[in-house]
């Protein structure tokens, strides 16, 4: 596994420590793609500050007023919604995956879902770059359908609860991030 997800002891990486170790850090040169709807999933993601600050970053996810907000001054990429059943913004984002992966190459894409990560996670994969899934703190008993349709383009799962590892087995519990 990289050492942008798992550090050289094999140890899952702390995601609410703060800036990387440099033998723990992705590569300087390529960013980390940081994919999610707005709002909560987003919030999610907002959670991660302390990991992602020292990091290179991209960001993809919805124009709404929270999203403009929480990422002012960081580069986003803003992606088309809705997402659920929306063939025409499925293709949409599936260009935008295409241009935001080749134009970033990024070292790894994370998400927390929801629907906009997807062509994200599906372009990431035939590209080789390493994919993680964060499943969101309010699904403990059944996987959200974002973690279902990305379960084979993932690289790494983190489940929030011990319990969402009943239909997540391989997931590395990393804790609420809320």
């Amino acid at each position: 596994m990289p050492t942008a997800f798992i550090a050289p002891s094999g140890r899952a990486p702390n995601l609410t420590a703060g800036p990387p170790a440099e033998e723990d850090a992705p590569a300087q040169s390529a960013p980390v793609l940081l994919v999610a709807s707005s709002g909560g999933h987003l919030a999610q993601l907002m959670a991660l500050r302390p990991w992602w600050s020292g990091r290179e970053r991209s960001w993809v996810t919805f124009r709404t007023p929270d999203a403009e907000s929480l990422l002012n001054g960081e580069e986003v990429r803003w992606a088309h919604h809705p997402t659920t059943r929306n063939l025409p913004n499925l293709l949409r984002n599936t260009a935008l995956a295409v241009r935001v992966l080749a134009a970033r190459r990024p070292a790894a894409v994370v998400s927390t879902g929801a629907g906009v990560a997807l062509p994200f996670f599906v372009l990431a994969r035939l590209l080789r770059v390493p994919t993680v899934y964060i499943e969101v703190y309010d699904r403990i008993e059944t996987p959200t359908l974002t973690a279902r349709l990305c379960r084979p383009f993932t690289r790494l799962f983190l489940a929030q609860w011990e319990e969402q590892r009943s239909f997540m087995p391989t997931a590395i519990t990393v804790g609420p991030l809320l």
